[in-house]
């Protein structure tokens, strides 16, 4: 196997006219090379933060329709994320989302499309359940 037409041309012994014939196609080669993936610092810049801002917005998304298609349950629970279904209620999703708090709760709190809705536990334990909607989050405070 013979070596690359570069390495030829820098390892053999050459005439001086030769050396900077051979000198000058190096730096021509280097120099073309170096243009063929050169860019402006701006422009990379640029580029990093439109590739960002792009995955950003891809991880937002996933996220939000990953979001609306589940209920998701905070506090001292198991398993915080459930898939929503129509006849999903309070007191099956903590119930499902397996609550382990020392007491009942002593607050609960859904949050939904930002607004905020306050549940007494006491009213759930006596059994006035909340029908829950898509993108609920329920926060369980112990």
């Amino acid at each position: 196997m013979s070596a690359p037409l570069f390495v030829c041309l820098l390892t053999k012994p050459h005439t001086a006219p030769q050396r900077a014939g051979v000198k000058a196609i190096f730096w021509v080669l280097l120099l073309a090379l170096g243009l063929a993936g050169c860019t402006s610092n701006s422009n990379a810049k640029a580029q990093a933060r439109e590739a960002f801002v792009a995955g950003q917005q891809q991880a937002l998304a996933r996220m939000l329709q990953a979001r609306a298609l589940n209920v998701t349950v905070l506090g001292p629970v198991h398993n915080p994320v459930m898939p929503w279904t129509e006849d999903l209620t309070l007191a099956k999703a903590i119930v499902a989302a397996g609550y382990y708090g020392r007491t009942d709760p002593k607050g609960i709190v859904i949050h939904r499309n930002g607004q905020v809705m306050p549940v007494a536990p006491k009213q759930l334990l006596s059994g006035e359940d909340v029908p829950l909607q898509a993108g609920d989050v329920v926060e369980v405070r112990p």
